[in-house]
């Protein structure tokens, strides 16, 4: 993985946390190196508040801050969460059609001692990295090259996972003329048919059909700080409202966070993040995402083909409520109002 780019302190809710954290870091680099003493009861009376302060700030979070986190930038990707949770990880090239798209990362791993099919959206930490992976935006032959995956994982029955982290499919020209669309439609008319375990994880941003493209399974996890919606709230804001510069009112109409989706019963589990989000502590995130998986996996194991295609059609046709309006009866008119009519 490339080296990132450290510059990025935080964002503007959390500017206290992060000062805080900082002059308690100072504090520590003054005693180990100068061997002050005297000054340790100082640091964990200011670890206590920083601990309250994390609290009052993290467990209260707007619909657009939990955007924000889910964008950052030390963020992990779904490279970050293969290379901890699974072993003899296998990555696999291409679409046999045109080209190999570096926004979508697939191949062959082992979970829990179990061989399984991997496909996610990959972002980039560089620019450069950024730019080689087209910031997570697949091209159509990334969605074939993960529709040939799953056609492998059928062939050999072995259960598919997917990390959706992407702000959408790439609208570019090259891509329409490739099919982007068709691409799309494709992968869920595959997935939704697909005769082995399929869960879908969102571990970032989860925007319109370039996720849904991944994201059509037995199971739907969300991170607690992830978004899934039909559009970007900067997105929204500009068609609802003229003004992009209100995509935290979007964000919240949208109903996109993991709390949302949950109670609406889009989305089947939300995955607890440490505090302050996944990039605070990648290692207990991916534990606790593995022991996730496994568990699923678990329960997803030894269900017939037959039955797991009929619980799967059964998900998605039960998403969404329907309410129809009551028609006014209408009354007949009087006899009076017939004769005035001629």
């Amino acid at each position: 993985m490339a080296r990132e780019n450290t510059s990025f302190k935080g964002f503007d809710f959390e500017k206290s946390v992060i000062d805080m954290e900082d002059q308690i870091q100072m504090l520590k680099d003054i005693t180990r190196a100068n061997g002050v003493v005297g000054i340790s009861e100082e640091i964990k009376g200011l670890q206590r508040r920083c601990d309250e302060l994390k609290r009052d700030v993290y467990q209260n979070l707007t619909p657009w801050q939990r955007v924000q986190i889910a964008r950052h930038p030390r963020r992990p990707y779904a490279l970050d969460y293969i290379e901890r949770v699974f072993t003899d990880f296998t990555e696999l090239h291409g679409d046999r059609n045109f080209a190999d798209d570096k926004a979508i990362v697939g191949g062959l791993a082992y979970l829990n001692g179990d061989p399984v099919v991997v496909i996610g959206h990959q972002k980039g930490r560089t620019v450069q990295e950024s730019m080689a992976r087209n910031f997570g935006m697949p091209h159509p032959e990334g969605y074939r090259k993960a529709l040939r995956l799953m056609r492998l994982a059928s062939r050999f029955y072995m259960p598919v996972i997917t990390f959706i982290d992407t702000a959408g499919a790439y609208p570019g020209i090259g891509a329409e003329e490739r099919g982007q669309a068709t691409a799309i439609a494709e992968n869920l008319k595959e997935m939704a048919l697909l005769p082995v375990p399929i869960i879908c994880c969102v571990i970032g941003e989860g925007g319109s059909g370039g996720a849904l493209a991944v994201g059509v399974g037995d199971r739907l996890l969300m991170l607690e700080n992830a978004w899934y919606s039909v559009i970007s709230p900067e997105g929204c804001a500009s068609i609802l409202y003229r003004d992009s510069t209100k995509a935290a009112e979007a964000a919240k109409a949208l109903k996109l966070t993991s709390f949302d989706l949950k109670n609406l019963g889009i989305i089947d589990e939300i995955v607890e993040e440490p505090l302050g989000g996944a990039h605070r502590n990648v290692e207990a995130m991916s534990v606790t995402f593995k022991n996730t998986l496994i568990k699923n996996l678990q329960q997803l194991h030894g269900i017939p083909a037959d039955k797991l295609l009929k619980k799967r059609y059964e998900k998605y046709r039960c998403i969404g409520h329907f309410q129809a309006e009551q028609k006014k009866q209408m009354k007949p008119p009087s006899r009076r109002n017939r004769v005035k009519a001629k």
